[in-house]
C-alpha cells in the first residue's frame, strides 16, 4: 500500500513535470513491485489529511507486539489542487498503484522561459520545493526530507536522519539529480563513510529533444504543442513510425572515504512503450562485477488485470542461485457494486484497453470507461514464491472510505511455523 506521504510526493513530481522512470535508480522497478513487496505484520492504522494545497499531515499507530507510531508533516510550496485526497473519492488504484510501470515515450525538457514570471520588469519566480518531517515515537527517531527543483532538467534531494543509536548520532544524504530525457545522472554523498557516488542512465534511439527533422526551428507558437503531456506522451509518438520500444543501459559507480571501500554495478533494460500493439512486458539485466551478481528479471502485462513476473539470480564466485516467481490480479465490482466481472467479457474489455494504448493514452489498471459506468476496482491480490518455498500473499481492498491491506508471509518447508508473520494495515485519508 503507497503510503500518504509518498502519494503527495508523487503528485509534486507530476505536477513539476519530473520524470521518477527515467532513472538508474528505478530500471529495475517493476520486477520489485511484483516481487519484493512487503507484507504487514501486527495491525497498523494511518490517518492523513491535505488540509491545503500546500500542506499535508499524517498520524499513525502500530501494535506488533509493542505499540509505536509516528507524526509526519509536509509542506510543498506548489499547490496541489487538482490532487484529491479522501479515500472516499479516490480510486483504489490511487493508494495501491499498479506495479507494472508502463514507461511513456520521452519528453523533452520544459523551455527554460516557461520557468520565468515578470512582474514589472523583473523576474520573480522561485523555484518549487517540498519540506517533509517525520518523527517515530516511543525511539525518538527524526527522519527529513528537503526537495527543490532547480530547474527544468534538475532538482537536488536531500535526505537525513536522527537517531542516537546510529553512528555519529545520524546521517544525511544529498543528492543531485539531471533529466535530460535523453539521458540523466545523479550525484549524491552522503556523510556515513563520506560515501561519494554518481550513477546515469542512457536511452537508445530518437532524442526527445530533437523530434521531427533537427534543422529546422519551430516557431514559438509551436512550441508548447510540441512539448508532450507528461500523462500522455507526445502526439508523434503515437503516429506513423512511432517508437514501440526502449532500450536503457545504465551504471553507478560509489567510493567511502572513510572505509576506503568502494563499488559499482550495471544493468540494461527492454521495455515496450505504449505504441507496442502486443503485450507490454519488461526485461532488465544487472550486474555487479565486484560481489559477481548477477540478476535478470522478465516482467509482462498478460492481461488488462494481470501482471507476472520473475526473476533469476546467480553468484559467479559462489555458484549460488535463486528464482523468485510473483503475479499481481485486480478484480472488478460490477455496477450493481457486487464483486466479479462487469456484464462484458474479458475479450472486449481487452480490445478497449488495446485500442487506449494504441492511441497513445497511459497505460492503466485503472479502466476510465468502467468508472464513468458506475464500475469500480474491488481489490487487488499480490503473490510471491521463491525455490526456498518462502510465500508472500497481500491483498488490497477497500472498505466504505477505508483502505485497507492485509498478508501473510508463509513458509512451506517451516513445518509446524508454516505461517511466519500475518498482519492488517488500515489507511483514512480526508
Amino acid at each position: 500500500m503507497l503510503d500518504f506521504m509518498d502519494y503527495v510526493q508523487n503528485a509534486f513530481y507530476e505536477a513539476s513535470h519530473w520524470n521518477r522512470n527515467n532513472s538508474y535508480g528505478t530500471l529495475t522497478a517493476t520486477s520489485q513491485a511484483l516481487l519484493d513487496f512487503s507484507t504487514p505484520l501486527g495491525l497498523r492504522l494511518h490517518i492523513s489529511s491535505l488540509s491545503s494545497p500546500h500542506f499535508a499531515s499524517s498520524y499513525s499507530l502500530a501494535s506488533t507486539g509493542l505499540l509505536s507510531g509516528s507524526l509526519s508533516y509536509l509542506y510543498t510550496s506548489l499547490p496541489l489542487p487538482s490532487h484529491p485526497s479522501a479515500t472516499r473519492s479516490l480510486p483504489l488504484p490511487a493508494f495501491t498503484p499498479t506495479s507494472y510501470r508502463q514507461l511513456l515515450p520521452l519528453r523533452p525538457p520544459d523551455p527554460p522561459w516557461w520557468w520565468e514570471i515578470w512582474h514589472a520588469g523583473k523576474r520573480i519566480d522561485n523555484r518549487d520545493a517540498l519540506l517533509y518531517g517525520r518523527l517515530y515515537l516511543p525511539r525518538s527517531t527524526l527522519e527529513a526530507l528537503y526537495l527543490r527543483r532547480l530547474g527544468p532538467t534538475s532538482q537536488v534531494k536531500i535526505n537525513a536522519v536522527s537517531d542516537a543509536r546510529l553512528p555519529n548520532g545520524g546521517s544525511v544524504l544529498a543528492l543531485l539529480a539531471q533529466d535530460r530525457g535523453k539521458w540523466s545522472a545523479e550525484y549524491l554523498f552522503s556523510t556515513d563513510s563520506a560515501l561519494l557516488g554518481i550513477r546515469g542512465l542512457y536511452n537508445f534511439g530518437p532524442d526527445p529533444r530533437h523530434p521531427g527533422n533537427p534543422t529546422k526551428s519551430p516557431a514559438m507558437e509551436d512550441l508548447a504543442a510540441m512539448v508532450p503531456d507528461v500523462h500522455t506522451g507526445s502526439k508523434e509518438a503515437v503516429g506513423a513510425g512511432a517508437q514501440v520500444s526502449r532500450f536503457s543501459a545504465g551504471a553507478e559507480v560509489y567510493y567511502g572515504l572513510l572505509n576506503k571501500s568502494g563499488g559499482m554495478s550495471t544493468g540494461v533494460r527492454f521495455a515496450t512503450l505504449p505504441a507496442h500493439t502486443g503485450f507490454p512486458y519488461s526485461m532488465t539485466l544487472t550486474l555487479n562485477p565486484l560481489m559477481g551478481n548477477l540478476s535478470s528479471s522478465y516482467s509482462v502485462r498478460a492481461g488488462a488485470l494481470l501482471s507476472l513476473s520473475s526473476r533469476f539470480d546467480f553468484n559467479v564466485y559462489s555458484y549460488e542461485s535463486g528464482v523468485v516467481m510473483g503475479m499481481e490480479l485486480w478484480r472488478l465490482r460490477g455496477p450493481d457494486g457486487k464483486d466479479g466481472r462487469l456484464d462484458e467479457s474479458e475479450e472486449m474489455r481487452f480490445e478497449r484497453a488495446k485500442d487506449r494504448i494504441e492511441a497513445g493514452r497511459r497505460s492503466t489498471l485503472l479502466d476510465e470507461e468502467d468508472m464513468r459506468n458506475g464500475g469500480d476496482i474491488a481489490g487487488c491480490l499480490k503473490a510471491r514464491v521463491d525455490q526456498r518455498g518462502n510465500v508472500g500473499l497481500l491483498w488490497e481492498g477497500r472498505v466504505k472510505e477505508l483502505v485497507y491491506s492485509c498478508g501473510a508471509s508463509i513458509d512451506l518447508k517451516g513445518g509446524k511455523d508454516i505461517i511466519s508473520g500475518v498482519g492488517l494495515e488500515l489507511q483514512y485519508s480526508s
